[in-house]
């Protein structure tokens, strides 16, 4: 069953967010506990000869389930870190109820499972302060929703409803699976919010206006061929090529001067702490400094990244919902972009210049921008109409190659940001997009016949999105190579 979040703002007094915020402190020391002892008995796993056994094993299914196997004889397990946790959740009875405390054993659980499977390696305590939101297993008890009200062991806040806030009163309506409370810092200030994990798909929005429903689903095809910071996406009745995100660009300069002011305060502060050439000395402990002007400016940037987060967020929502009215069936290419954020291992030189290449990739690109997160956001969009975002096999249809003219794949270069055609050229970006919204069924072949069926109606849509772009007084990015 899909669902979805209603967030609504905590009516707190001044003792009231002091004991969330114990709550949230005791949170974060149970996760902590948690995570130590997930570690001992990770540490103890990996010293046994068993382990070392199963290491050397060919990589399968059998190696999995002896990894398995492994991981429950020695409690690394969701179950037995269940049960770890029930014997400190004791000890804060008055504060944190048992649900409340499983959930941030599954939390911590979630978190060391990425480690388990060498998706990372490293998996960090958190410091103070850092635990920003707890949450229950249900609204029957512990952490719970009731009457307008948060009741949480004695705890009962009020919640801010605005009268003529219909979205909100016709959630209400929808079951509550569970409450999620959170802190966030805004401008200066810690603000508490209760989130309410609903049943269902969100009410629909209608135009004041005309009366019409807002953000309707489509009919038809719609491929979506997505980078680093543009993204084009084609279906029968439009064509568009974009940057991602453009307003978060106009932060990014304000968030580059604090930075560096942030950096000549620190220095200022802990002049012992650097060495001659203005490194960080290093195999000692370091205790740093921070003085009030260095907190007010650390706080600045830290709204200065909410902001950012919020209007990037903002941004991604609206772009989807755009995408989702041109067409109900929307094929995107697969791509890694933690790959993608990885610096470069090889030192390789450039054959023109002789120098060095840099070994940056697209990581402070990908950071800005976000693509990962709106893919995210649209395939949740699509779940709440019973559908889901299509994934195409790339290892067998590399659109930004293929020719659907001469049925041929032809490699291009990066620089390469037109196709040409006899006669005409295409746009690289919105034509392995057009390609994505043509393929079959399967998800692995380019149907040709809808190609040469679309394709005119396609290039009058592209040639008037290219017109626009080079009419508008936004400056176009240079991946669009316009």
């Amino acid at each position: 069953m899909s669902s979805y979040i209603l967030t609504l703002k905590l009516e707190t007094e001044i003792y009231q967010e002091d004991i969330l915020d114990k709550r949230l402190e005791i949170g974060r020391n149970i996760y902590n506990s948690c995570l130590g002892e997930l570690y001992k008995r990770y540490n103890y796993m990996k010293e046994s000869k068993e382990y070392r056994k199963v290491v050397k094993m060919k990589k399968g299914k059998e190696r999995n389930k002896e990894f398995n196997k492994l991981n429950k004889n020695n409690g690394l397990t969701e179950y037995s870190l269940h049960k770890y946790v029930k014997l400190i959740q004791k000890h804060f009875k008055d504060n944190i109820d048992s649900f409340t405390t499983q959930k941030i054993a599954t939390r911590c659980f979630n978190a060391f499972g990425q480690l388990l499977i060498h998706k990372c390696n490293k998996v960090y305590f958190k410091k103070y302060g850092e635990l920003s939101s707890v949450e229950g297993k249900s609204n029957k008890t512990g952490l719970r929703f009731v009457d307008n009200k948060l009741i949480w062991n004695g705890l009962a806040i009020d919640i801010i409803i605005n009268k003529n806030d219909e979205y909100a009163h016709i959630s209400l309506l929808n079951k509550i699976k569970y409450c999620r409370v959170v802190r966030k810092f805004i401008r200066g200030k810690y603000k508490y919010f209760i989130q309410l994990i609903l049943e269902g798909i969100p009410p629909e929005k209608y135009n004041k206006e005309t009366g019409e429903v807002r953000h309707k689903i489509g009919e038809g095809n719609v491929g979506i061929d997505i980078g680093t910071r543009t993204i084009a996406f084609s279906s029968k009745n439009e064509v568009k090529l974009l940057e991602l995100c453009p307003e978060v660009e106009n932060i990014e300069h304000e968030k580059m001067i604090l930075q560096r002011k942030l950096d000549r305060q620190r220095r200022t502060n802990n002049p012992n702490n650097f060495n001659e050439n203005g490194t960080i000395k290093k195999a000692i402990k370091l205790i740093w400094i921070k003085s009030n002007k260095y907190i007010k400016t650390q706080n600045e940037l830290r709204e200065i990244q909410r902001k950012q987060a919020c209007i990037r967020k903002q941004s991604h929502e609206k772009l989807a919902n755009q995408i989702i009215s041109l067409g109900h069936r929307i094929l995107v290419e697969t791509m890694s972009y933690s790959g993608l954020q990885k610096r470069a291992k090889n030192t390789t030189i450039n054959d023109k210049t002789g120098k060095i290449n840099k070994k940056k990739r697209f990581g402070k690109s990908l950071a800005s921008k976000a693509p990962s997160m709106f893919l995210t956001i649209l395939d949740n969009k699509l779940k709440w109409y019973g559908k889901e975002l299509l994934k195409i096999n790339t290892t067998k249809i590399k659109a930004s190659q293929y020719n659907h003219f001469d049925d041929k794949y032809n490699k291009k270069e990066l620089s390469e940001r037109w196709n040409n055609f006899e006669g005409f050229k295409i746009q690289r970006d919105s034509y392995s997009a057009f390609l994505i919204m043509n393929i079959k069924d399967n998800l692995e072949e380019i149907d040709r016949d809808l190609c040469f069926k679309e394709f005119d109606n396609f290039k009058v849509l592209h040639d008037k999105e290219i017109v626009t772009i080079q009419n508008s007084n936004n400056k176009a990015i240079s991946s669009m190579g316009l």
